[in-house]
């Protein structure tokens, strides 16, 4: 069984027991989060899909943690100018555990 689930704007394959890893959710670590935007569901019985959503379907899930992802480097240039800028950025994730899919 897995779902495809939207949050931060993204979209995600995910089943029971997988780690994922989002866009920083406002949660604590430890605690529950429930995915109400499921677009669609696999079962072994047939396909659920949504329109946009489907209703009565949750995703569960519990965050591990808090932290920076990889640098990516951004570096701008411009020929024969002497312009060069170079910056870093690491984008904040949250690591979770799906815990279940309710259908």
């Amino acid at each position: 069984m897995y779902a495809v689930i939207e949050t931060g704007g993204k979209q995600y394959k995910v089943s029971p027991g997988e780690l994922i890893k989002v866009e920083k959710l406002d949660s604590n670590p430890g605690s529950e989060v429930q995915f109400e935007k499921v677009l669609m569901v696999q079962k072994e019985d047939g396909t659920l899909i949504g329109r946009p959503y489907l209703d009565k379907v949750r995703v569960i899930g519990e965050v591990l943690e808090h932290k920076k992802g990889e640098k990516i480097i951004v570096f701008k240039y411009k020929r024969r100018k002497n312009y060069r800028r170079k910056k870093g950025h690491r984008q904040w994730y949250t690591a979770l555990r799906i815990k279940e899919i309710t259908v």
